[in-house]
């Protein structure tokens, strides 16, 4: 097992993976709560080169939705950027990407941020076990309703089936998405208050979202 005891030698950081089309305020409150519940030394928001689940689904450019992530953690104590999917050649797999961190950086101990949506996709992933092995996973506790099993059954399967370690993190409610802004955004609507106002000018000033 590549996981081990955390120790004080050891610096702890939370990958917070996605697409980010576009970032917004529910990634940032995630991010915070891992930082703080887990007493994190930093989180890594890691924009997805071109995620091979949404090849049939228009998606923005990654140096865009790079720059709006970057906009959106600049300043914040506690939370990088990290190009280092961008970065990467081919297809970027979540199972991957870890092996590589740990190779990168044998000096850290790695927790995978995640909301109660992809806890229950996870087992479905490209060899999950893998993702199990190498890192923590960080969940949001909230109520998912299209799951099959209840909050904690599922992470008692999680547990069973691949011995994951599974920190659950005191996360409220939030109907908030990407895509309910990109659709807000289409129809001319409002959306202060849904992502940092860096982000909002910059899907105004470059047009995002419109059609």
């Amino acid at each position: 097992m590549v996981k081990a005891e955390v120790n004080g030698k050891k610096k702890k950081v939370g990958i917070m993976g996605g697409t980010f089309d576009p970032i917004h305020n529910a990634h940032l409150s995630l991010g915070q709560c891992a930082l703080n519940q887990l007493s994190l030394d930093e989180v890594w928001f890691m924009p997805a080169k071109d995620p091979y689940f949404k090849k049939n689904k228009k998606v923005t450019p990654a140096k865009q939705r790079c720059e709006m992530t970057s906009l959106a953690v600049s300043g914040i104590e506690g939370f990088k950027l990290s190009l280092f999917e961008l970065e990467r050649e081919g297809e970027t797999y979540t199972a991957e990407t870890l092996a590589l961190l740990h190779e990168k950086h044998p000096d850290i101990f790695f927790y995978f941020i995640i909301g109660a949506d992809s806890m229950y996709q996870i087992d479905t992933w490209y060899r999950p076990e893998k993702i199990m092995e190498l890192a923590t996973l960080a969940v949001a506790g909230r109520h998912y309703p299209e799951g099959k099993r209840s909050f904690r059954e599922q992470v008692g399967y999680l547990k069973d089936r691949f011995r994951a370690d599974i920190a659950v993190l005191d996360y409220p409610e939030t109907e908030l998405s990407s895509t309910m802004i990109r659709k807000m955004v289409a129809e001319g609507r409002d959306i202060s208050g849904l992502l940092p106002d860096k982000v909002k000018e910059y899907i105004r000033e470059n047009n995002l979202y419109r059609s």
